[in-house]
């Protein structure tokens, strides 16, 4: 009750700033914006679900702000208030600060002294600036999944990343050939991001399918598994299933069990299936995909340009990296520096497909190869040891709850170990350093290993 007027008055307040404001038509928002404050401060670990659930969204919220990456959308405004929130029930103790323990700190700590020292000797300054800015979220969500990771139903998280990513191929899928180059994009920009999203949600759709209770939701995560696996041919991304055979061939091995009792029991179905698949398989993949595999036969002979064009620009921009790392081996070029280095050599005019400046600057498609440059040796080695440590963190976590007889909790440790290692695959074909997913599976990962390593100490987790 002593809360009813001071919340009365700000309420009012609020409504009152907002019809001053240029947006008078959000004042009706108000009370529901206050009850979503509340419940948020009730359960922040809801707000960190509906963020990853947001991700393959996050185009659509550019688009409706403007497109620049500026405007204010619904995840900024979430985020921010999570981590107000978050704050405060530090401040007030009411989370404890020993939640932030993590076994990825002292490595991460190491490799934010190298970036800061990068950033200080940048060869552009500007440039280095919006980089951290972009890197600086991934920080904060490693740092909220850690905090709330105790808190966070692992399977709930699982269905959020699933069905989100599972809603937006349904509109990849009708849009795909809407497309200059009938590659399915999703509500992003690029196919080879939306593969990163798919190859992601992979392993966790197959958690789900396998440990469904019942057979209709076993149906229910088969459908959304099939549907993932036709928006991931329709994107054209090589990388995409690369990563995509990588994780299942893993997944395998870790019910090899299974799969031996499946083989003996069902080996004529089995064949069956592959007598129909595979024929037809051509068929429902784009033709532009197939050309893209087909190409991949001739690289014994070399990358050739007038056969892939991708191919060519990789090869360059590794020839570009290459020269950065030795003319900057301990602090490199400066964070987010590669495109300007790259737009200075004869490779960007080669191979830019309009005659216009932006088409020069790129990325380097390899976010191990722009650490390595942008960054420096030590930095770089330091980013590749922090997803080392994240997937051994998995590992561990995986024998552990093998060896207490818990499958359940064993499953879960390799899916999301799974998730980890398509992410740290992924990392070989894109430059996205501060992918959200990338920073709360690494939360994830750390939040797996002191529950098992509470658990062996005989601690409650």
């Amino acid at each position: 009750m002593p809360l009813v007027l001071p919340l009365a008055l700000l309420l009012g307040l609020a409504c009152l700033l907002l019809l001053a404001s240029p947006y008078p038509y959000l004042a009706p928002l108000t009370l529901p914006a206050l009850a979503g404050l509340a419940l948020l401060y009730r359960k922040p670990v809801w707000g960190l679900l509906v963020l990853v659930a947001l991700v393959p969204f996050e185009g659509l919220f550019a688009a409706a702000g403007g497109g620049g990456g500026g405007g204010v959308t619904a995840n900024k405004l979430l985020g921010l208030a999570l981590i107000a929130i978050a704050g405060l029930q530090l401040l007030l103790r009411q989370l404890p600060a020993q939640r932030l323990r993590s076994n990825l700190w002292p490595v991460l700590l190491a490799f934010l002294a190298c970036y800061l020292l990068s950033l200080a000797f940048s060869s552009d300054l500007g440039l280095s600036l919006q980089h951290l800015r972009q890197f600086a979220v991934g920080l904060v969500l490693f740092a909220l999944s850690v905090l709330l990771g105790r808190d966070l139903d692992l399977p709930a998280l699982a269905r959020a990343v699933v069905l989100s990513v599972a809603s937006t191929c349904v509109v990849a899928l009708a849009s795909a050939s809407h497309q200059p180059d009938g590659r399915a994009i999703g509500l992003l920009s690029d196919p080879n991001y939306f593969a990163l999203l798919l190859s992601v949600a992979f392993p966790l759709a197959l958690l789900l399918t396998l440990r469904a209770p019942r057979w209709p939701q076993r149906l229910f995560w088969l459908a959304q598994l099939v549907l993932l696996l036709a928006a991931l041919g329709r994107t054209g991304s090589r990388s995409g299933l690369l990563v995509v055979l990588l994780t299942a061939a893993i997944a395998a091995w870790h019910y090899r069990d299974g799969v031996k009792h499946l083989l003996t029991r069902h080996l004529g179905w089995l064949i069956l299936a592959l007598a129909i698949v595979l024929p037809l398989s051509p068929a429902l993949l784009p033709e532009s995909f197939i050309q893209r595999l087909e190409v991949l036969t001739s690289l014994k002979s070399g990358v050739k340009s007038h056969a892939d064009n991708s191919l060519a620009r990789r090869s360059a921009y590794l020839v570009v990296g290459g020269e950065i790392i030795a003319e900057h081996p301990l602090l490199g070029s400066g964070p987010g520096t590669f495109p300007l280095h790259f737009a200075r050599t004869g490779y960007a005019i080669a191979f830019a497909n309009q005659p216009i400046p932006t088409q020069l600057f790129r990325e380097a498609h390899n976010t191990y190869l722009s650490m390595f440059s942008e960054i420096g040796l030590p930095g770089g080695l330091l980013f590749a040891g922090l997803l080392l440590l994240g997937l051994r963190n998995c590992q561990v976590a995986r024998r552990h709850w093998l060896s207490r007889g818990d499958p359940e909790r064993a499953a879960l440790a390799t899916h999301f170990g799974l998730s980890c290692l398509a992410l740290a695959c992924f990392l070989f074909f894109l430059s996205v350093p501060s992918h959200k997913y990338l920073w709360v599976m690494l939360g994830i990962t750390s939040v797996l290993r002191l529950q098992a390593d509470d658990d062996a100490a005989g601690a409650r987790p």
